[in-house]
């Protein structure tokens, strides 16, 4: 059987949805296929998230991950917005979830970190939810 190919979608592509990305790939890639995507892209992912996500888990995303525009992934079995309070792009679909997080762009580490947790929280709860299923 396939795996679910599962997309974490925001604006840019360049720091909530490559942590998720990162995240799904490390804690999931048995379950689900892990992209992520956005209607913009940014020439590089965030170097704080791509910093802490290096200390925290040893996951290098600068070596694997880059910026994606929403047609450069494949069809998406599910969609997850990463928060839509800087405006949701279209991707064709609708969202299956919305993690409703906020951005930590130019942040402290710690609410970076705040929000890598919520991240990882999540990629946990939605592994366990496609086991089930």
């Amino acid at each position: 059987m396939n795996k679910p190919k599962v997309a974490f979608i925001c604006v840019h592509n360049s720091c909530r949805s490559q942590i998720a990305e990162a995240l799904g790939k490390y804690y999931a890639s048995d379950v689900f296929e892990s992209y992520s995507a956005g209607s913009e892209t940014k020439p590089q992912i965030n170097q704080d998230a791509v910093r802490l996500v290096k200390e925290r888990y040893g996951i290098d995303m600068n070596k694997k991950q880059y910026s994606k525009l929403i047609h450069d992934i494949p069809d998406p079995d599910i969609a997850i917005s990463m928060g839509c309070n800087v405006g949701c792009p279209y991707i064709g679909r609708g969202f299956d979830d919305d993690w409703g997080l906020e951005d930590p762009t130019g942040k402290s580490d710690e609410v970076f970190l705040e929000i890598i947790d919520e991240i990882e929280k999540h990629i946990l709860q939605l592994k366990e939810q496609l086991k089930q299923d």
